[in-house]
This record gives C-alpha cells, structure tokens and sequence, in this order.
C-alpha cells in the first residue's frame, strides 16, 4: 500500500459492525474489510450473517459472524466473552429496529423500543467491550466508536413528502437518533484522553433499493430536498465510515460527520 494511504488502513485491526446486514452496514463491513480489517458481522440472526460472511469471505476478505441481539445484556456479555480479551479497534453502532408514523400515530411503547436499541444499545455495547476498545488504544494508540445517528437527529422531517402520516418519519427515531448524538458528545469527553475516540455520522437521503424500485414517486420527493439534487447511494457511506474508522481521523472526536448532500443547510 502507498505510504500516503497508509493513515486509511485498517490491516490487522478488528472491526465489530452493529445492524451490518442493513443498507448502510453493508456497505460499511465491505470498505473496512477493504482496508484490511477482520470485520465482525453483527445481526439478530445468523442467516444472514451468514451470508454477507460468505460473500466477503468469497472476495478475500475476513469476515466472522457476530450473532447477537444488541438490546439483550446477557447476549452482549456472552458475545464480550467470546472475543477473550482480544483487541477490538472499532466499534460501529448501526443496528436499529422501528416503524414510521407521526406523533398523533405513535405510542409510546415505540418510544422507549427506539431508544432501547439506538442509545441504550450503544452504551451496552461500550460499557461491555471496554476492555477490548482499551486494549487496542493501548496496542496501537488508537480506537474507534462510530454511532450512526441521522439528519433527522439535526432536523424534523417534512411531513409534505410523504404519502400519509402514517408513513412518515417517526418522531420515536429522530429522538432516539438526537439522545444518541448527545451521549457521542459526552463519551468523547470520557474516553478520549485513553485514546478512545467516540464520533457520529449523520446520514441523509439513503433509501434501500427495495424503496427506489417500489416508491420512486417518493423517492423524486426526496430528491427535492436535496441541494445536490439525488439521494445519496448506500457506497457513499464508506468513504466518511473508513475515514473515522482509520488512523486519517486521529485528532477527531466527538464530532458529528453529516452526510446528507446539503439536506440540514437549506
């Protein structure tokens, strides 16, 4: 590798990706793997584990399943003790689970489920793979927490583009995905002088693929939105994700990198 691309590797550290089976975890398993990371593939179940697994190990890449449910204590701990005391260099908090609607629709045991598996989660997940995070600040001076938050998190959706308000955007997420900005914000000043750094990403306009082939009206509204005039494709994501992952961003912490195409500058 070119000595300048250097601060952009990954080779020899390991990476655990919460949620990493979703749109933008794929993406993200597949640039760390890239940069030579041994990538630890989080989801609820092992099938598709599994499989995303099998196709980076088909490309060259490590890749193991990590099958755990993240709002589960016990199933964290059992994962925490799997990995022996073994360095882990980053942590990505990606998983998330909920539904759409506005306030009038929502109840509020989608509240606390929202924020179970976005903040709660991630404060699980720190708290148990401390000792992993602190042994790889200690092995290479550096670690990496990387929350994924949204631009919802900076901004209320407009209730314009979508098609019912049962369908919109849900208050529940944005909330959880704001709460988990601010705990970035407060675990930075916590760990940062161990060499631990904590930072969020902000995504904006990143439908799946199912939603661009099912709802491209919808799709066009949001296009609307943004002052670069598209939604953002889920490979967008690797370029800031392996950026804060890498030793590139080792002055970097508690920031949060918005990737929206302009979305929360109108």
């Amino acid at each position: 590798m070119n000595k300048g691309l250097d601060i952009f590797s990954l080779r020899g550290k390991t990476a655990l990706i919460t949620g990493a089976t979703g749109h933008l975890g794929a993406s993200t398993a597949a640039i760390f793997a890239e940069a030579g990371a041994r990538v630890l593939i989080n989801s609820r179940t092992s099938e598709r584990a599994d499989e995303l697994v099998a196709r980076l190990n088909v490309d060259g890449y490590t890749a193991e399943s990590a099958v755990f449910d993240v709002t589960s204590p016990t199933e964290i701990a059992s994962f925490a003790e799997h990995l022996q005391g073994d360095p882990l260099h980053v942590l990505v908090n990606n998983a998330y689970l909920g539904g759409a609607g506005n306030i009038e629709c929502a109840g509020s045991d989608s509240y606390a489920s929202s924020y179970d598996v976005t903040m709660i989660a991630a404060h699980r997940l720190l708290t148990a793979l401390l000792p992993n995070l602190r042994q790889a600040a200690r092995q290479c001076g550096d670690a990496s927490v990387i929350n994924l938050a949204s631009m919802y998190a900076l901004v209320s959706p407009d209730p314009r583009i979508y098609e019912s308000p049962s369908a919109t955007n849900p208050p529940f997420y944005g909330a959880a995905k704001a709460a988990l900005l601010q705990w970035t914000r407060y675990a930075a000043c916590e760990f940062g002088k161990e060499g631990i750094r904590i930072n969020a990403i902000s995504p904006g306009p990143f439908p799946s693929q199912a939603v661009q082939d099912t709802n491209p009206a919808f799709v066009e509204r949001l296009v609307t939105k943004v002052p670069m005039g598209r939604i953002g494709a889920s490979d967008e994501i690797r370029g800031p994700m392996l950026f804060l992952a890498a030793p590139a961003s080792s002055f970097v912490n508690g920031a949060n990198l918005v990737v929206d195409g302009g979305w929360t500058c109108w």
